[in-house]
């Protein structure tokens, strides 16, 4: 179980004061310019020998995507963009640290964005977090009149300012180039990479788009050290993770927790157990809606990290963790998050477009069972046409819950139907 010493998101259930006096006397915008004086360069070498990942859902190594923005200006301004849109069925992590820690967020974003020669931040959050909005707009106004950020931010001598953008509610305005359409106030449609956002991203300027909590680690890491950071966790999943825990448990919560803890250890020891006791679990969905689904026999052992989940064919993503007990129809479960995808595809991909609604109308018949055997293996084969073929990931998400139906609750989609046929011949000889 992670030490108090080595928490990080210190305000997270909002006990103490969010606004700046308050974050200051947790440690914020503590030395901030002497972290910027290092220069650019120490500071992604610093991320890099983190481990730090990103918190998004892709897991890809933040320092290195730092890395990947132009050392030196062609004219352009480079922009660090924030991704607040937060639309991941199960998740709710980001919001709290609005909510509750803003301030650790906007002096990541000042040392990010130093670390990566960009002029100034773009936050953009769901347009439904309406408070979090509100609060997160006070903050910056209180850090823009106590001088940490506009000129001479924290008196590190270097310009930075922070904008809060409020989007318009859409899912794929989660991904990062429907995000950056949304935010130039187009329509939220992906773009194709490459060019990269690194090279063309928003205003057609050198962009790095990054999660919440992924910048909101960045102050601590900085002031504690690589070495500190990476020796929570397990090797290549270092630190630690907000994870939230919802559906059939005692106490859903959101907490920090070291990366790698095991899936068990984290529902019993934080949300009070599975409702009923662990007996009584039928599967979790481990990392939000669009990873597939684990089933018992995986829970019980299972770490909670990126290449642990993996190798068990589901993944962490936002680490969203959606327990279900034997009460739930798991069928009409996944049917229901192939609506959410049918529903939330821009329909820009015709594998997507055409593919969600599929996935949907099927599986809306098996919760039925009005369907045949042989279209398990047809639906399976469809997900693994839309997979990967979309320019954006919700392709993948809307096919990968599916394919973790069929991979491990099979017997239950063929005895749904097989009930539905013997309940059809005897209402025709009745």
């Amino acid at each position: 179980m992670l030490a108090d010493r080595d928490r990080i998101f210190t305000n997270l259930y909002g006990q103490g004061d969010w606004r700046l006096a308050g974050a200051r006397q947790r440690g914020d915008w503590g030395g901030t310019a002497a972290i910027l004086a290092r220069g650019r360069d120490a500071l992604i070498d610093e991320a890099k020998a983190s481990g730090l990942r990103g918190r998004g859902g892709a897991g890809f190594p933040t320092g290195v995507k730092w890395s990947f923005m132009p050392k030196k200006s062609d004219g352009r301004p480079s922009y660090l963009v924030i991704n607040a849109d937060e639309s991941e069925p199960g998740t709710c992590k980001d919001r709290d640290i609005l909510r509750n820690d803003p301030h650790k967020l906007l002096e990541g974003a000042l040392i990010a964005g130093f670390a990566m020669g960009a002029v100034a931040a773009y936050i953009y959050i769901r347009g439904e977090f309406y408070n979090e909005a509100m609060r997160l707009e006070a903050a910056v106004k209180e850090c823009y009149e106590a001088g940490l950020l506009g000129r001479n931010a924290a008196g590190s001598g270097y310009d930075f300012d922070v904008f809060v953008h409020r989007g318009a509610g859409a899912y794929i305005c989660g991904e990062e180039t429907g995000l950056l359409e949304s935010l130039e106030g187009k329509k939220g449609m992906p773009r194709l990479k490459p060019p990269f956002p690194a090279a063309v991203g928003l205003y057609g300027c050198p962009t790095t788009v990054n999660n919440v909590e992924t910048i909101a680690m960045v102050p601590e890491i900085m002031r504690r050290g690589a070495a500190w950071f990476s020796a929570l966790g397990r090797p290549r999943n270092s630190g630690t993770k907000l994870f939230c825990i919802s559906g059939h448990v005692e106490k859903p919560c959101n907490v920090e927790e070291e990366m790698g803890i095991p899936l068990r250890e984290l529902i019993e020891k934080h949300a009070g157990g599975v409702r009923g006791g662990w007996d009584n679990l039928l599967a979790v969905i481990p990392g939000g809606s669009s990873v597939p689904v684990i089933p018992r026999a995986i829970c019980d052992t299972v770490l909670m990290d990126f290449d642990s989940l993996k190798d068990v064919q589901s993944g962490l993503g936002t680490a969203a963790v959606i327990v279900m007990d034997r009460s739930t129809d798991i069928i009409r479960a996944i049917a229901r998050l192939s609506r959410f995808y049918k529903h939330e595809s821009c329909g820009q991909c015709t594998p997507c477009r055409e593919g969600t609604g599929w996935l949907m109308r099927v599986m809306n018949r098996f919760v039925e069972g009005r369907a045949d055997i042989e279209e398990i293996d047809t639906l399976d084969k469809v997900t693994r046409q839309i997979e990967g073929h979309t320019i954006c990931a919700l392709g993948d998400a809307a096919a990968w819950p599916v394919q973790g139906l069929i991979r491990h609750f099979r017997p239950v989609i063929e005895e749904r139907i097989t009930a539905f046929r013997q309940r059809s011949v005897r209402m025709a000889a009745d």
